[in-house]
């Protein structure tokens, strides 16, 4: 059982007047950065390497995250999905290179969403 107290409802309160004020875009693309992020993690492509590498784990996140994009196109501006669609092929690429066994083009993470990726 935890030692922190529960949250009052006033804390819920609060919470919920500050995630109100954020418009859906700013959402959307902070959960897109943090998968980026944790997939980069799970890639070995941070300063620790192979400490935390865990491609099984990194397929997920690059997979929810191509689903995520793919959702969000329609309401996100090209301003804003550029960028996240280059960091997803960068982090697809990326898993190509460091699995042992390739998979078929098509069938990679996030393949599903955005086509074959090629290395």
């Amino acid at each position: 059982m935890s030692d922190t107290p529960p949250e009052s409802p006033a804390d819920f309160d609060a919470m919920t007047r500050d995630i109100a004020e954020v418009p859906a875009v700013e959402v959307i693309v902070t959960v897109a950065v943090n998968l980026m992020s944790a997939a980069a993690v799970k890639l070995g492509l941070t300063d620790e390497g192979d400490k935390y590498k865990d491609l099984d784990e990194a397929r997920k996140l690059v997979h929810a995250l191509a689903g995520l994009l793919d959702a969000s196109a329609t309401e996100i501006s090209s301003f804003h999905a550029a960028p996240l669609r280059d960091g997803l092929k960068s982090l697809q690429l990326a898993f190509r290179e460091a699995s042992l066994v390739a998979d078929e083009p098509g069938q990679g993470p996030g393949e599903k969403y955005t086509g074959a990726i090629y290395g």
